[in-house]
């Protein structure tokens, strides 16, 4: 099983732009930066083989150089992001990843056994999704190739239901595994200040703390 953190690395004007309008850039980043450690955090705790997809190519050699422990780093390539998932997805499979989950960099609520519990679901369905509150999704595991998915909706409420209906178009069964929110806005900061308190890694907790100073 191979766990897939999908990201850009976070600098100035690149990602949490909706949230950089609202609280800065500065703040955006810094908040930015220590959801790219929880999500990398995810992989550091996955038993199986673990991959960074980086948006940037540019970026690839430093996640080597950061993150030798990394099973692969490779280069996204599309135009849209349901592209880029179906060139990444082609590649691992052509090296032998047979079961994937795919995951991006803000969903700091989302746990090591959310994850190992989505990888059982792939042994009963095709595909397994967590969704999220804004009609999203927020976890994509697949233990066959993923059909096309450069027509699909990404980054509107359409998306979570449209991924279903894609991949059952396809003849590809569907599960639905616990739902998790990620971060896009003011109100999800919010949320994140009460439900980051209870969680006890590193990587949530400097989370939880620049968002209380923030406060």
């Amino acid at each position: 099983m191979t766990l897939i953190l999908f990201c850009k690395r976070p600098r100035i004007g690149v990602g949490k732009q909706r949230l950089a309008r609202l609280i800065g850039q500065q703040n955006a980043l810094r908040i930015a930066q220590l959801l790219h450690q929880c999500a990398l955090a995810q992989l550091g705790s996955w038993p199986g083989r673990t991959v960074v997809a980086c948006a940037d190519s540019a970026d690839c050699d430093g996640y080597r150089t950061e993150y030798p422990w990394i099973d692969a780093v490779m280069a996204q390539q599309g135009a849209n992001l349901g592209l880029r998932i179906n060139h990444t997805d082609a590649l691992l499979r052509a090296a032998g990843h047979e079961r994937t989950i795919i995951i991006g960099s803000d969903m700091p609520e989302q746990t090591p056994q959310q994850l190992l519990d989505a990888g059982e679901q792939l042994n009963d369905y095709d595909i397994v999704l967590s969704g999220a509150a804004d009609g999203g999704v927020t976890l994509m595991g697949a233990r066959v190739p993923w059909p096309d998915l450069g027509t699909l909706p990404w980054s509107t409420p359409q998306l979570g239901k449209a991924l279903a209906d894609c991949c059952e178009m396809a003849g590809l069964s569907v599960g639905w595994t616990q739902p998790c929110d990620d971060v896009d806005g003011v109100e999800d900061l919010r949320r994140l200040r009460t439900s980051l308190a209870r969680d006890s890694r590193a990587p949530q907790q400097a989370l939880h703390k620049l968002l209380q100073e923030l406060a």
